[in-house]
């Protein structure tokens, strides 16, 4: 069998090629607690959940986070989406969240095989952290990776959009 390069991405096993996926919700305020203790917390924002890969690489990072920090979602003095976060001096709360990348083909138990592994979804979600904080010019409140966490919003809008790598619309 031939030796699959440690640059190749890594096999699809009849999955759709491989996304950074970001659930991402205007909200008027929201929170992440872990274990009783609020750890991040924002009033009008953006609360991103982000899953991720294990072929996720630096150029979704810079896409996924510029196309975030220009996102026109917040209501202009006509009441319409023509204003950014930076435009409203607005927060970001960003949760890691391996479901993203659930899949339920087969069975009703589902399956998270698709989802990175720890030791790659750490470093890049370290990684997504920086280069965000870095594209707001501002800090980024954040959960905890792997822990049990309960967030709250109030979903202004409300707003939910997905935006994914692969496909960036």
């Amino acid at each position: 069998m031939a030796k699959r390069s440690p640059l190749a991405p890594p096999p699809s096993f009849g999955y759709p090629p491989a996304d950074m996926r970001a659930v991402i919700q205007r909200a008027s305020e929201a929170s992440v607690t872990i274990g009783g203790q609020v750890c991040g917390k924002i009033g009008l924002g953006l609360v991103v959940l982000l899953g991720i890969e294990d072929s996720d690489t630096a150029e979704d990072i810079e896409w996924l986070c510029g196309k975030i920090a220009r996102l026109r979602v917040f209501n202009d003095d006509d009441g319409l989406m023509n204003r950014s976060l930076a435009d409203v001096g607005g927060g970001v709360l960003l949760i890691s969240q391996f479901t993203l990348h659930a899949s339920t083909k087969k069975g009703n138990r589902p399956s998270f095989t698709r989802a990175a592994k720890p030791e790659v979804a750490i470093p890049l979600y370290g990684q997504f952290i920086d280069t965000l904080e870095r594209e707001l010019g501002q800090a980024v409140q954040t959960g905890e990776f792997g822990a049990d966490m309960k967030v709250a919003l109030i979903n202004d809008g409300p707003v939910t959009l997905t935006i994914d790598t692969k496909n960036r619309e």
